[in-house]
C-alpha cells in the first residue's frame, strides 16, 4: 500500500498539523517505508509459531504465597458510624 502526497495531506488536516511542503515529501517517504515494513512482516509464514508474551526470555521471579499482614478489619470497623456484615453503610445521597 503506497501512500500519495493527498493521503498525506488528509492526514495532516486530521491531525491538525500543518505541514510545509518539504514535510510533507519527507513525511510521505517515511509512511511509504513503515507500510513497506509492515507488508514484509505480513509476507512472514508465521504457521506453527507460538505468540511470545514477552519479546525476551525473562523467568519471573516466583515469592511464597505468604500472608504477610493481618486481619484488622474489626478495629477499623469499630469506629465506623454504622457497620453490617462486614460492610460500611453509608446514608444514600442519589434518589
Amino acid at each position: 500500500m503506497a501512500l500519495t502526497l493527498v493521503d498525506v495531506e488528509k492526514i495532516a488536516r486530521l491531525s491538525r498539523l500543518h505541514l510545509s511542503e518539504a514535510e510533507r515529501e519527507s513525511t510521505l517517504t517515511e509512511l511509504n517505508h513503515i507500510f513497506a515494513l509492515v507488508e514484509k512482516m505480513q509476507a512472514v509464514d508465521t504457521e506453527g509459531i507460538e505468540p511470545m508474551a514477552h519479546p525476551h526470555e525473562v523467568a519471573l521471579r516466583l515469592r511464597a504465597d505468604v500472608v504477610t499482614e493481618h486481619d484488622d478489619h474489626v478495629a477499623l470497623q469499630s469506629v465506623a458510624p454504622l457497620v453490617d456484615k462486614d460492610l460500611y453503610l453509608v446514608p444514600k445521597v442519589i434518589e
